[in-house]
């Protein structure tokens, strides 16, 4: 390795869950009818996402990262919580996928506005998105240059979870 390589963390991230790190950070995630919802400091050069399944939720109690609207806000109170400032902050969107039933439709679609709806209240700029259609994803996102790599795939496997799932014949 020479000096200007830089180690990157890696790390997958699971539905449901929100990952930020200050250290420059390679994360990859599978997507479906889920969003992710990938933020930037583009003074700080640190990033972070977050992958959620369902859109909103009120009661306090069932107000965990698995629902678009706590998911996003509580990452971007991990960049506040650093210091950042929100119109340092671009986003990407990401997933929003489906060939189920309408129900799993009208969800898919949910996600991909509850997304938007957060970031726009948050005058959050987004920069990109990869949204909707009926294939799945899989996406690699270089926190440190804010670059992700989008795997467009007709059908989610066990392998597309590799290493984190390596048994059976489809990813559930």
């Amino acid at each position: 390795m020479n000096k200007r390589d830089l180690e990157l963390f890696e790390f997958f991230l699971l539905p449901g869950y929100v990952f930020f790190n200050v250290e420059p950070s390679l994360l990859s995630t599978v997507l479906g009818s889920h969003v992710a919802v990938s933020l930037w400091d583009q003074k700080k050069k640190q990033g972070g996402m977050a992958n959620f399944l369902y859109p909103t939720t009120k009661p306090s109690q069932a107000a965990t990262s698995q629902y678009g609207n706590v998911a996003v806000q509580h990452l971007v109170n991990m960049f506040l919580e650093e210091g950042t400032k929100l119109k340092d902050i671009k986003a990407q969107i990401f997933g929003g996928s489906t060939r189920e039933s309408p129900e799993c439709r009208q969800v898919a679609k949910e996600n991909i506005l509850v997304a938007k709806k957060v970031l726009i209240k948050l005058r959050i700029e987004i920069i990109s998105e990869d949204v909707g259609g009926q294939m799945g994803r899989k996406i690699v996102y270089n926190s440190l240059k804010n670059e992700a790599l989008v795997y467009k795939v007709s059908d989610l496997r066990n392998s597309d979870w590799y290493p984190y799932n390596p048994e059976g014949d489809r990813a559930r």
